[in-house]
């Protein structure tokens, strides 16, 4: 009995010891609350980090070379990314993947067995090529197309005199940063836009004040590089031109008057006497944003912008872009800067087209981009931009 009571008399004393240790605990402070989040959040950043990485170095080290060279291959299409491949491959399987993605394999045909297919093609899909401009606003027509990978939004500009490249700068040689699409089309009171050439944009922070190999607008020779670069532009018939390479010489024999270079093989398909040739690029899988600029036999410029980097539009390839503008029956076209510069503009399209829920819109896309940007950033200040002109009253 007596025991009984002692160990009743101990716990007793244990709980009150308990209570008052509780009691006398100091209260939980705002700066212990913060310190005990930050390292919550870091330790899950930290697991969620390590995670991806042995995702991607399993994939990258995996049985799976087709999935590997895609996510190389896209890597590869961003600034901000380029490096990351580094982390799981070594620089020989790399390069060697770079060098299969840059073979170009030509097909040819001529324009009459081009013009067939498109008849075709057209007759296939229902597609009534006098009811195209039905609809169209301002002399231009805006389309939406969704591809496996990617959804991209077509513009058709029936007046290829209209179209123009605009400049961030009168001066390049004294800028220190670009423009974004609103200010430019503000700048030229421009109806409709897609970004531009290239710039410097080395790990994806460049500020796009000056543009990269030979540039011209509105008839100007506005900057000029030694640097072999795809060339594209209009001469002065209003003709897109779509080259390899071109020097200053060469551009004002063929009377350019708007132009901008980007990179190298990008010349998607081009046509030289009677004939078309495509320019394919069968082992390079990696999909990205992307912007393009063609044109059609009849003049008819088309311009394609493409989300990516989004669960439902990881983006486009290469030879997405070819068959995107074959559709369109392209006769010239070449892809411009794309990744975080795609963009395409459109004055208050959600009122003149169907299939766009303006409450659906996000910010940017309410100011006139029609392409959805990239989260958590503003779209990106460049040097230059091909843009089109009202229609004169």
């Amino acid at each position: 009995m007596n025991e009984t009571i002692e160990k009743e008399s101990l716990n007793a004393v244990t709980e009150d010891i308990f209570d008052a240790e509780q009691y006398n605990k100091p209260p939980l402070t705002a700066g212990k609350i913060v310190l005990r989040c930050f390292i919550a959040f870091f330790t899950v950043l930290f697991l969620l980090v390590i995670g991806v990485y042995l995702t991607l170095l399993s994939i990258a080290r995996g049985p799976s070379e087709t999935v590997r060279n895609m996510l190389v291959l896209s890597a590869r299409q961003a600034s901000a990314t380029k490096w990351m491949p580094q982390l799981f491959l070594d620089e020989e399987t790399i390069n060697e993947i770079y060098e299969n993605s840059d073979k170009i394999t030509v097909d040819v045909m001529s324009a009459e067995e081009y013009a067939e297919k498109n008849k075709a093609d057209n007759e296939t899909q229902g597609v009534v090529v006098e009811d195209e401009w039905d609809g169209a606003s301002d002399g231009m027509v805006l389309k939406i197309e969704n591809g496996s990978t990617y959804k991209a939004y077509v513009l058709l500009v029936k007046d290829p005199s209209r179209v123009f490249v605009g400049t961030s700068s009168d001066n390049y040689d004294n800028a220190t940063i670009g423009m974004d699409i609103f200010n430019v089309v503000e700048r030229y009171d421009a109806i409709a836009g897609i970004n531009g050439g290239e710039f410097l944009d080395k790990g994806g922070v460049g500020t796009g004040a000056k543009p990269m190999g030979l540039t011209y607008s509105c008839g100007t020779c506005v900057w000029n590089e030694a640097l072999r670069r795809t060339f594209i532009g209009f001469d002065s018939n209003d003709r897109l031109v779509v080259s390899e390479s071109m020097s200053y010489a060469q551009a004002n024999a063929l009377g350019i008057r708007d132009a901008v270079s980007f990179q190298t093989g990008n010349v998607l398909i081009d046509s030289v006497d009677g004939n078309i040739s495509f320019h394919y690029e069968d082992s390079n899988t990696g999909t990205a944003q992307r912007t393009a600029i063609g044109q059609r036999e009849d003049g008819t410029v088309i311009m394609i912008v493409t989300d990516g980097r989004t669960a439902s539009s990881i983006g486009a390839t290469h030879n997405d872009m070819i068959n995107l503008m074959i559709k369109y029956g392209a006769v010239n076209a070449a892809m411009l800067d794309g990744g975080s510069s795609a963009m395409l503009y459109f004055e208050n399209y959600f009122d003149v087209f169907p299939g766009f829920d303006y409450s659906r819109l996000d910010t940017y896309q309410q100011r006139g981009l029609v392409n959805k940007y990239q989260a958590f950033s503003s779209p990106r200040t460049i040097p230059t931009f091909f843009l089109v002109r009202r229609e004169a009253e």
